[in-house]
């Protein structure tokens, strides 16, 4: 499988996995298309191209041609510096890495990841939260976000993948809406009742079971066992956590329960006062549920063998026939 079809396949799964829906993400693209019309010749360099098909800034190939055929793959969670490395050390010692894949953005992904936050908004809004209100939030947070990832030095790990020439990509929304979308399903067919009937539900999906044993799984955030799960809303996609007051919003829409992946203390603050009950599901683990299905989907028309590291790990869904 050439680089460029990989990460084409990626985007375009992300876009059919994606909360907003399909027509949403493809309107969303004409917009930029229009945009990309509109603009002054002297801005024409800046301007990312990929964005016109592809709508998550925090999926991006970092280094190669996307002529590169690749059959193996090192993936993790992080992939920094030291994974490059490792990469490089096991390509030596005979098990050759034909491309390191990141789930979290790193290099010009990460620099402009805080982009991907405006679907949110539209997420917020299929869950009955005024579009005006979601809107207003939320570009306020992504400015604070932007402020908060300015300063970092973005391109270590894609400048360590340039000097030992090891093609090097990220694919972030696109999984987090696999395992949003996957989730959401899944509660809305199961029906729990109960936040302890939620708990056990994710405890039987192999990634929270493993992460469990060792202390990772899916907890209790705010709330009790025996409340009442209400209207479940699966928070894991948009880049990262929204803004601090959308859950007074989410409170008056009929939310009664959120499923996320991490919590800050400000954000459980407004949501307890807002008498949302809240289950961390667990970070890591979420990711690996959004990176399995991703790769299961990958590989039912591809033979690509994956080696796990930096928090991944492979679990997978095809049967034996290849479905």
């Amino acid at each position: 499988m050439k680089l460029k079809k990989l990460y084409e396949t990626v985007v375009d799964l992300g876009i059919k996995a994606d909360p907003r829906g399909e027509k949403s993400v493809l309107k969303t693209l004409e917009k930029k298309k229009k945009a990309f019309k509109d603009i002054k010749k002297e801005d024409l360099p800046f301007f990312d191209q990929e964005s016109l098909t592809n709508p998550y800034a925090d999926t991006r190939i970092l280094h190669g041609t996307g002529n590169e055929e690749i059959k193996s793959i090192l993936m993790g969670i992080d992939m920094e510096v030291g994974e490059i490395l490792l990469a490089d050390r096991l390509t030596e010692k005979g098990e050759k890495i034909d491309l390191v894949i990141s789930h979290h953005p790193e290099g010009k992904a990460f620099a402009s990841f805080q982009d991907v936050m405006y679907m949110q908004a539209e997420i917020h809004n299929k869950f009955g939260v005024p579009i005006n209100i979601a809107e207003s939030l939320i570009d306020a947070r992504m400015k604070e976000v932007e402020r908060r990832v300015m300063p970092a030095n973005h391109t270590r790990a894609s400048d360590a993948a340039r000097l030992l020439n090891i093609p090097f990509m990220c694919m972030h929304t696109p999984t987090d809406n696999m395992v949003t979308t996957y989730l959401q399903t899944l509660i809305d067919k199961k029906k729990p009742e109960t936040v302890g009937e939620i708990i056990e539900l994710l405890k039987g999906i192999p990634e929270y079971r493993e992460a469990a044993m060792i202390n990772a799984g899916p907890k209790i955030f705010l709330g009790a066992k025996e409340r009442s799960s209400g209207k479940v809303f699966v928070d894991m996609t948009g880049g990262t956590s929204g803004a601090v007051d959308i859950y007074k919003n989410m409170a008056n829409a009929g939310i009664g329960t959120i499923i996320g992946m991490h919590m800050g203390d400000d954000h459980r603050k407004v949501a307890e006062k807002n008498h949302i009950n809240v289950i961390i599901a667990g970070h890591i683990a979420s990711d690996n549920l959004g990176i399995n299905l991703m790769f299961d989907e990958l590989m039912k028309k591809n033979k690509l063998k994956v080696l796990e590291c930096s928090g991944f790990f492979r679990h997978s869904r095809i049967d034996k026939s290849g479905k």
